[in-house]
């Protein structure tokens, strides 16, 4: 693990730029970006699209290291180059920001109102590629619907399991069960989170971290006592289907609590736009989810 890194992810200010969608959520980050389904034929010109849009981000003038910590990317992406250059030692050595990877296949079918990550079969091989490219950590999702113990404490072993072996490859791992902004009880769901995490942390060998990430908590600084952890590195928040504006104001809400938004940090950017007008446009996004993180 990259020392300098390391030191970068526990103390700098910034937030974490999720740039990681898959083919799943791919066609719908194209659509807000003004790219409609029919504007490509099949899932390689997709996945070009999405790379291109990708690539504008990073190479924008207005994505530095001044405010953005990290970058999750979605495997094809870590597997291509920027500038002629792999992506990840691009972002490194260009940009200063610390690369992350997307390693889950996908959810599973609702089981007890919860969807566990589908089974990794390619975890090994794509860990290892992860190293040889200068990964510094990984990420990997679950979904939460409802409040069920029993779901959310099968999601959250998963989760740890799956980053015992993570940690194992010398990478962090970056764990995700989002709770649904749209769950029936939220605030309920959040703490029976808060409390199957506790669990877990306290087993985990003294000399290992994790990041959490987290949706927005309804309760302010519910996520207080994950962060003070000493097995976490740091804890980040998702957007989970809120604005940029709403976002931004629950975050600042909950302090020492950082980003690591998707869909609200590219909020308002389009294919159409001039380089002018998309980086002034992402320069705003970036300014507003920054100063959010800073409290």
């Amino acid at each position: 693990m990259n020392d300098q890194q390391l030191h970068d992810m526990a103390s700098r200010s910034g937030f974490i730029a999720a740039l990681d969608q898959s083919g799943g959520s791919t066609p719908k980050a194209l659509k807000l970006y003004g790219i409609p389904e029919d504007g490509y034929g099949n899932d390689k010109q997709m996945f070009d699209l999405i790379h291109q849009m990708r690539t504008r981000l990073i190479l924008s003038p207005s994505f530095t290291s001044d405010k953005i910590l990290a970058t999750i990317l979605f495997e094809q992406t870590m597997d291509r180059t920027v500038s002629g250059e792999d992506t990840a030692a691009f972002l490194w050595k260009q940009k200063q920001i610390v690369p992350f990877v997307k390693v889950d296949q996908g959810l599973a079918d609702v089981q007890y109102g919860v969807q566990l990550m589908k089974p990794m079969t390619k975890i090994d091989p794509l860990l290892a590629r992860a190293v040889e490219k200068g990964i510094f950590g990984t990420k990997m999702r679950s979904f939460i619907q409802e409040p069920n113990k029993g779901g959310i404490d099968a999601i959250v072993s998963q989760q740890f399991d799956c980053a015992a072996k993570i940690a194992g490859y010398g990478l962090m791992p970056i764990i995700e069960p989002e709770v649904s902004i749209k769950s029936p009880d939220k605030p309920t769901a959040d703490n029976l989170l808060v409390e199957a995490i506790h669990e877990k942390l306290d087993e985990l060998p003294e000399d290992r971290q994790v990041m959490l990430k987290l949706t927005l908590p309804d309760e302010d600084n519910l996520y207080a006592s994950l962060i003070d952890h000493p097995r976490v590195l740091r804890v980040v928040a998702l957007s989970g289907g809120y604005t940029l504006e709403q976002s931004a104001q629950i975050l600042a809400r909950n302090h020492r609590l950082i980003a690591s938004f998707s869909r609200a940090l590219t909020e308002g950017l389009t294919a159409e736009q001039t380089d002018d007008e998309f980086n002034e446009k992402l320069k705003a996004n970036i300014d507003e989810v920054y100063q959010a993180s800073l409290t």
